[in-house]
């Protein structure tokens, strides 16, 4: 508890001396046609979260309160998606080095899991390599549905702290205690960082925060589901509310030949945001869902392994239901709204 207060508290303090700097250097998300704030922001404040978070797993690493495997993925991975970031916050990046980088990131953390284990993990059969290719895709996509779901006040931090915090729970219960450690310490970033961008924002994330929270969470969930097969179904279910809405969404782009790979806000979260007038009650509203719904669904399908999948599809349907129900995917004004919370 004395090292989740620390983390909170530091990356809260780097994250307002990160703004000011911000400021300073003119370093500022401009309000547009696709935008679902109204005035100039800050933007790059994820870095808080990388710096103090990969401090903590590295502090912890050296004095060997992880695996090895966990800390480096962590660092190596972790560290690369926070700069690439970072660079396309300021500069704007083009997309395929991006998303070289987000396959190297996501390629490298396997491998530390590979290391970890590298009994389970021999003979190259094809069951294995599908294996890794599927766990490739989902880290990546992971890493980048964060970026997509990061567009209003609050939300991918709430989002977060309450899959880290809620995941630290069922991992401990099934005696991991140090991927649950990690994963308490990344909640306790997030919140930091939520001082400062609860609504209204006086801070955003950007890609450096957002995709590195994505990848991290990711990362704690292929490692804790090594140790722990059971676990995986827990993580899918706690993460449905991000996966559904930035899924969905991009399949329906796709499939009225919208120009998917382009930034919009066509997400149903965004649309949510619009009709309602505010950022704040779509990401309260995310946060009751974690809490109310998928929490415990997911300790559902960790009790009952075997009717997980089951489980999971029950979790999924309503929100498939909602992201319909908000149009996500569907193509709006494109005038711009002004919305105060």
């Amino acid at each position: 508890m004395l090292l989740f207060a620390l983390v909170f508290l530091i990356t809260a303090l780097i994250t307002g001396t990160v703004r000011t700097l911000l400021v300073r250097h003119g370093v500022m998300d401009l309000p547009n046609a696709r935008s679902s704030h109204a005035v100039p922001v800050p933007r790059g404040g994820g870095v808080g979260i990388v710096v103090v978070f990969l401090s903590a797993v590295i502090w912890i690493l050296r004095s060997h309160g992880i695996p090895r495997g966990l800390g480096w993925a962590l660092a190596g991975g972790g560290l690369a998606i926070g700069i690439v970031g970072f660079l396309d916050d300021r500069f704007k990046l083009a997309q395929w080095p991006r998303l070289m980088i987000h396959c190297l990131a996501a390629a490298w953390a396997l491998w530390c899991l590979n290391a970890t284990h590298p009994l389970q993990f021999s003979g190259g059969t094809p069951g294995f390599w599908v294996g890794r290719a599927v766990a490739l895709v989902g880290l990546v996509w992971l890493t980048n549905l964060f970026n997509f779901m990061d567009g209003i006040d609050g939300l991918a931090a709430v989002e977060a702290v309450c899959v880290s915090a809620f995941g630290a729970l069922l991992v401990a219960n099934n005696g991991l205690l140090a991927e649950a450690q990690v994963s308490w310490l990344l909640a306790a970033a997030s919140l930091g960082f939520l001082v400062w961008n609860w609504p209204p924002a006086k801070i955003f994330m950007g890609d450096a925060g957002s995709g590195f929270l994505g990848f991290s969470l990711g990362v704690l969930a292929v490692f804790s589901s090594k140790a722990n097969p059971k676990l995986i179904w827990p993580w899918l279910i706690l993460l449905a509310a991000f996966f559904v809405d930035a899924t969905v969404t991009l399949l329906r782009r796709i499939v009225s030949r919208a120009r998917w790979y382009e930034s919009h806000r066509d997400h149903a979260y965004q649309h949510a945001a619009q009709a309602w007038g505010s950022h704040a009650k779509v990401t309260l509203t995310f946060a009751a869902i974690n809490t109310i719904w998928l929490l415990p669904l997911a300790c559902a399908a960790l009790l009952y392994s075997a009717a997980a999948p089951v489980i999971a599809a029950i979790a999924v349907v309503p929100l498939v239901y909602l992201t319909f129900r908000f149009q996500g995917g569907r193509e709006r004004s494109s005038s711009h709204a002004v919305l105060q919370d």
